[in-house]
């Protein structure tokens, strides 16, 4: 096994453990309304689950194609082909 996936198994576990000790009820102040009280491992839990997918959707590489990097390439690689001499030629071949 690679270590990444070990370092993701042993942060799992703990994550899991850390979870099933804290399942007592806790008051939850909404922004709007009365406290109510609900399990310490649903509020973890939803607030790990919205921090995973706020780090994803923001960790991620983001896509860029530009039409004006390939029009560059395009004659780049046409002035290249057409400077070159029948001596580099028949040495590269």
């Amino acid at each position: 096994m690679k270590g990444k996936t070990i370092f993701i198994v042993v942060l799992t576990a703990l994550l899991t453990i850390f979870l099933m000790v804290n399942n007592d009820a806790v008051e939850f102040n909404f922004i709007i309304g009365n406290p109510v009280e609900v399990s310490k491992l649903i509020v973890i839990g939803i607030c790990i689950l919205i921090g995973f997918i706020i780090g994803f959707i923001t960790g991620r590489p983001r896509k860029t194609y530009s039409s004006y990097n390939d029009e560059v390439e395009k004659n780049y690689a046409d002035e290249q082909k057409s400077t070159l001499s029948d001596e580099d030629r028949d040495y590269i071949s």
